[in-house]
């Protein structure tokens, strides 16, 4: 069909608002309609059917009805492929903008029909899965990414032209679902500013809350912090050592870079992703919000957040 006659089924078409899931997708909400060849098809019976009643050929006439049958039977058989399929849940990683966000559906059957060869389409992107009886199946597919913070996903469509391909069967899903996108990373960017306190380079404490190393024994170290199940396996004594979140703490400050206000994004988004990788821990200084001293994937997906849902343009 024309992209003119989609909009303007779909414009008629269910569901005309989001919906939460899970979503069901009962007979009312599938639609069906004839292919190409589904068209072929029934101009060829249409004609042996007059080419048979008019040379008063039984045989011919008999075969035209049953094909014509096997039809009418493939339309219902379409839409049964949809008709009952439950999307359950969706499921998405963040990624930076400009990565392709992978992008899961789980659909779930209660029936005891199987479900080959259904497909999926987002815009331009499309995937086929299945879908077992009395289980479930997932869609898979990979959605491009343009800018940072909510991605608006246009209607889902999932589709079907099985088994003869004579009819394409199709229903709409409009989750209420927010795909965040974070964002860009700065390429090449600079390594994370030092940490100084009076002058001097901070040094990492070892004393603190969170897990550091393992190490030999020593004595004099606390009891409760000799790591038994890891002692046992090599057979001597090991003890934990811990880090403490404020002996290292770096500071990402948004007002003291001089860039223009993504390039700014794109910095302290390149530094948080760093300090994580490397072990570090940092605190966000944004224009209305301040985040950690923290360290961590937590504390990296939550600074990614804020810098992702930040205002497009002006003062923030």
């Amino acid at each position: 069909m024309s992209p003119w006659w989609m909009r303007l089924i779909q414009r008629f078409a269910r569901p005309r608002t989001s919906e939460a899931l899970p979503i069901l997708l009962d007979r009312r909400r599938v639609y069906v309609l004839p292919t190409r060849f589904g068209l072929f098809y029934l101009l060829l019976v249409v004609t042996m059917f007059v080419g048979a009643l008019n040379y008063n050929n039984n045989p011919a006439l008999l075969l035209s009805l049953l094909l014509a049958g096997a039809g009418l039977a493939s339309l219902l058989a379409a839409h049964l492929q949809l008709s009952g399929l439950r999307a359950e849940l969706i499921a998405a990683e963040p990624v930076s903008a400009g990565r392709p966000m992978p992008l899961k559906i789980s659909f779930s059957s209660r029936d005891e029909r199987a479900r080959p060869g259904l497909q999926l389409r987002i815009g331009t992107q499309r995937v086929t899965f299945s879908v077992a009886a009395h289980q479930g199946g997932i869609a898979a597919i990979e959605l491009p990414t343009e800018k940072r913070g909510w991605m608006d996903i246009s209607r889902i469509e999932v589709f079907t032209t099985r088994p003869l391909g004579l009819a394409r069967a199709w229903a709409w899903l409009q989750p209420d679902e927010g795909l965040l996108v974070y964002p860009a990373l700065e390429s090449d960017g600079p390594p994370l500013p030092l940490s100084a306190e009076n002058g001097q380079l901070r040094r990492p404490h070892f004393a603190g809350d969170e897990l550091h190393l393992l190490r030999n024994y020593q004595p004099g170290d606390a009891l409760h912090s000799i790591a038994w199940k890891a002692s046992a396996r090599r057979d001597q004594l090991m003890s934990r050592t811990w880090e403490a979140a404020h002996g290292d703490d770096l500071e990402l400050d948004w007002h003291a870079l001089g860039l223009p206000h993504e390039a700014r994004i794109r910095r302290l988004a390149h530094w948080v992703d760093l300090a994580e990788r490397e072990g570090r821990h940092w605190v966000l200084k944004l224009p209305r919000q301040t985040l950690g001293p923290d360290g961590g994937s937590a504390h990296c997906h939550a600074c990614l957040r804020a810098l992702a849902l930040l205002p497009e343009y002006g003062d923030v």
